[in-house]
């Protein structure tokens, strides 16, 4: 801890050079963390004094490029920089600009050409791109305008969805409301009808006039009737056979007696319905 004090304290003073040092707690944590900054500035100092030396390296070589390219083109065509017309001043000067925007060593003709070279084919892959780019853009744009188009059939289509839904609810209320209507009518009826029947069956009435049984002589008489019918329709046919007195009078007589016999039939069950009806009575249903 001590040497990395002592250590601490040189580059304190060598940081606030003639400025007092300021007060700080000596512990092992702050001398570590001040050891940690003294040997990362150091580090920092000797990079970039390295980095400065080799800038004044390089400088001085350029230097001594420059003066002996100048002593060059004055001794070998008599040119020098104070000697150029501002013309040519702008061009060596655009001629450097060139040289730096392509990055080549030197200003010369072979290292000019490669790079315009890859300048010339950069350009095209750019170009190429770009017509690229523009074509899947243009697609783009056509599956742009259909997405649009087709959305805006989806939103009308949509709408007349929502509209053709609110008219069918409608309906269905109605049809709801009605239903209902309907039902508790018929509940009123089921009950009305029963409070009749109620009032029919203290009254005594015959049960052979309710509604089953009347339905039911109904279909019976019904009945009766087509049963007649094939009979009335043979002896038509036998009326119109050509008259043998003898055969014709028997079947006359057979069909007769069989037509006589379900007549009598039918007016019995006709006169006993009409016996089992009693007189009507005068009943106020509420």
């Amino acid at each position: 801890m001590e040497e990395k004090l002592a250590r601490v304290t040189l580059w304190l003073k060598k940081v606030y050079g003639d400025q007092p040092v300021p007060q700080y707690k000596v512990n092992a944590r702050s001398v570590d963390i001040l050891h940690q900054l003294a040997e990362c500035n150091e580090t920092r100092d000797r990079d970039v004094s390295l980095l400065i030396d080799d800038v004044k390296q390089k400088t001085a070589e350029y230097e001594l490029e420059a003066n002996y390219l100048q002593d060059l083109l004055a001794q070998s065509v008599n040119l020098s920089l104070t000697c150029l017309s501002k013309m040519g001043t702008h061009y060596l000067n655009a001629l450097v600009d060139s040289a730096m925007a392509l990055e080549t060593k030197d200003t010369s003709l072979a290292s000019f050409i490669p790079a315009i070279n890859d300048l010339t084919s950069d350009l095209h892959k750019v170009e190429s791109r770009n017509r690229e780019l523009e074509l899947e853009l243009t697609t783009f744009r056509e599956k742009l305008t259909k997405a649009l188009v087709l959305e805006k059939r989806l939103q009308d289509d949509l709408k007349k969805t929502e509209e053709h839904v609110m008219v069918e609810k409608a309906k269905a209320d109605s049809r709801t409301q009605n239903m209902k209507f309907l039902k508790n009518k018929s509940e009123d009826f089921k009950f009305r009808i029963k409070a009749a029947e109620e009032q029919l069956v203290a009254n005594r009435m015959d049960p052979s006039l309710t509604h089953e049984s009347l339905v039911s002589l109904s279909e019976k008489l019904a009945e009766l009737k087509q049963q007649t019918r094939p009979l009335k329709k043979k002896l038509k046919s036998y009326l119109d056979l050509t008259p043998n007195p003898s055969l014709a009078r028997v079947k006359i007589e057979e069909v007769k007696r069989e037509l006589n016999a379900l007549e009598e039939e039918f007016s019995a069950k006709v006169d006993m319905m009409a016996l089992s009806v009693p007189e009507p009575r005068k009943h106020r249903f509420m």
